[in-house]
């Protein structure tokens, strides 16, 4: 396996919308067989997290990854292929380093494991695992994160809240104003609010069930 490129891309956040509204104008029109998940509001955020992201480590993600891809490297023509073909919810290029899963929680032990591997082979990489809030919330995330944590392995957290679990509450959920990876001080746990005006799947012309 190639790794990817000397350096990542410097996008702006006007090149992610102008992506992410492209793919929904897309889906729009029905040119796309599957779901899609969009994001907005978050640019800056990722952004921001990506300059401490080197090009020879991993990035893991959840179902909304196109935002992630762009900024690993991924081009936006292979991208947008990827996603015209239905893989929008389970995009893996792992010649960038780029996994992503529509399961929940399931590239967490996956996260640790790379990092496992890292470890024991003495590399200065580190993996980039990023999850939503609700996700940060169960057993298998904070289990991983423990292990993670226990056994000093080069994993970063990124916890994404935009306060729901698809159309739930996440807070009301759990009866509590605040997570538990919400103002801790964790150097481990990198945990950022956002609101989308995009719905959970879909684009937004579409009724959602």
């Amino acid at each position: 396996m190639t790794p990817t490129a000397p350096s990542l891309p410097r996008l702006t956040p006007q090149e992610l919308i102008a992506f992410e509204d492209d793919i929904a104008h897309e889906f729009n029109e029905a040119r796309i067989k599957a779901p899609v998940h969009l994001t907005s509001g978050n640019e800056e955020a990722l952004i921001a997290i990506f300059r401490d992201v080197a090009p020879a480590d991993w990035v893991l993600c959840s179902w909304r990854s196109h935002y992630q891809c762009l900024l690993k490297g991924v081009p936006p023509d292979r991208l947008k292929a990827e996603i015209m073909a239905g893989r929008s919810i389970s995009l893996c290029f792992p010649e960038y380093r780029v996994l992503s899963s529509a399961i929940v929680t399931g590239v967490l032990p996956i996260a640790v494991g790379i990092a496992m591997a890292i470890q024991r082979a003495g590399g200065a990489n580190r993996v980039h695992c990023f999850m939503g809030e609700m996700t940060a919330e169960t057993g298998a995330a904070h289990e991983c994160m423990k292990y993670a944590r226990q056994w000093d392995l080069p994993v970063h957290w990124i916890v994404e809240d935009n306060g729901r679990s698809v159309c739930t509450d996440t807070r009301q959920v759990w009866n509590t104003p605040t997570l538990s990876h919400e103002g801790h001080h964790d150097p481990r746990v990198t945990h950022y609010a956002y609101r989308s005006r995009y719905p959970h799947a879909g684009a937004g012309k579409r009724v959602q069930f």
